[in-house]
């Protein structure tokens, strides 16, 4: 009985005996591999691009706005607005325990003043857990404190974008700037965030809620924003509508009373998209290996023809059914074997190579990190092997089979 090493070496030899044949063959199933394995990469890095375009404005963040009621049933009648205290604060942090941050927020845009540089942009006050919540680092500085909140400190921290309109590449801690003629001193520079071309996020100037009261009237508020622990993120949305709805008498399913930024939802949703993507993209690259199943197919096929006289010499000496079928198999999968670390190798190269491919940063600023690249891991290259070993199993086996059913006699007799 033939051992695996003597099935190898009779492949091998199969191999040799038409070069062009096999290298041609070999290139199909290579072109193939390195095609599941890239357009899954792609997928892959599709889905961390969205990963980090959510990251940058931070982890498990929700922001509630008051509207305007559209649903008269279980509440006021439609038209009504819906205006938020600071009272809202202790309101929510009471009946919705998960909540680990919260921050107020009131602003507008003001006329910030340094020198003889201004810059006319949004102003936020806000407590010092938005720094958290945000996952807002600084450049420069420091951002303000619990103790600077209480003083009604006149202290700024500015994005990116403020500070280099203000000062360009002048040092700006300890500096003053005037906010619609008032003094303030900068204490931190934000570092770039990522953003579209229509966001002003590096542009936003940001001073204590306190203080913010002596520019404008505070009592009600733009929006309040939080982080909270658990990642049931539906859940919590709905607690904190269900909490507002209860103290303004409106039905907490009324989306333009209340408005919500969810970012946890959001990004579950752009998962889906790229999970879609992704079996999208497999699909495709297992057709594209499936064409090069089909030549292998045929190659083995003609291999067979040429080889008939050979098979009924080693049927007639006792060569089993069996025997002849691992005989074929044996080849068509070390082709198949080859060609996959070719084409493993081959997309590792192109995937190093390409580097990023410009997604997010067409459309924003500071935005490298939501620009997609090619990243392959472990997960994408065992998908693609099984791909690879079914297509290649499949192939084989047809020929493998015919060999190993063919009629000794008749197989002497072919020319």
């Amino acid at each position: 009985m033939a051992t695996m090493r003597d099935i190898l070496r009779q492949a091998y030899v199969a191999m040799r005996h038409d070069r062009r044949r096999t290298t041609l063959t070999i290139v199909g199933m290579a072109w193939g591999i390195a095609t599941v394995v890239l357009l899954l990469a792609y997928g892959t890095g599709f889905g961390v691009a969205i990963e980090n375009i959510f990251a940058t404005y931070g982890g498990r963040e929700l922001g509630v706005f008051p509207g305007r009621t559209s649903m008269q049933a279980g509440g006021n009648k439609a038209g009504t607005d819906i205006r938020f205290t600071l009272d809202d604060i202790d309101r929510l942090t009471a009946n919705v325990p998960q909540i680990t941050k919260i921050s107020p927020e009131c602003g507008k845009k003001m006329t910030s003043t340094y020198d003889v540089r201004s810059l006319n942009e949004y102003v936020r006050g806000d407590w010092p857990a938005i720094q958290d919540i945000f996952n807002l680092e600084l450049q420069e500085g420091r951002w303000y404190s619990a103790e600077e909140l209480m003083q009604k400190a006149r202290v700024a921290v500015l994005g990116s974008e403020a500070k280099e309109k203000l000062f360009s590449g002048k040092y700006a801690i300890g500096e003053r700037i005037r906010i619609n003629g008032m003094s303030f001193e900068v204490i931190g520079v934000i570092a770039p965030k990522m953003q579209n071309n229509d966001d002003n996020i590096n542009r936003i100037v940001n001073i204590p809620f306190t203080t913010m009261g002596e520019l404008m009237d505070t009592h009600y508020l733009n929006g309040i924003w939080m982080n909270y622990e658990s990642p049931d993120y539906e859940g919590i949305e709905r607690a904190v509508r269900t909490t507002l709805a209860r103290q303004y008498n409106f039905n907490p399913e009324d989306k333009r009373a209340v408005y919500s930024a969810n970012l946890v939802k959001q990004l579950h949703e752009f998962e889906i998209l790229s999970m879609g993507l992704k079996v999208l993209l497999g699909f495709i690259g297992t057709l594209t290996l499936g064409i090069g199943g089909v030549g292998l197919m045929n190659i083995m096929l003609v291999s067979v023809s040429q080889r008939t006289r050979e098979i009924g010499v080693e049927k007639a000496l006792g060569a089993t059914y069996k025997t002849i079928l691992t005989q074929f198999l044996a080849e068509a999968l070390s082709i198949t074997a080859v060609g996959g670390m070719i084409g493993i190798a081959i997309a590792y190269i192109v995937s190093y190579s390409v580097g990023r491919l410009t997604l997010y940063s067409a459309i924003g600023t500071n935005a490298e990190a939501g620009d997609i690249r090619l990243l392959i891991s472990p997960a994408s290259v065992l998908i693609a092997t099984g791909i690879l070993g079914a297509v290649g199993l499949v192939s084989g086996m047809i020929p493998a089979m015919k060999a190993a059913r063919l009629d000794p006699i008749e197989a002497l007799r072919y020319e």
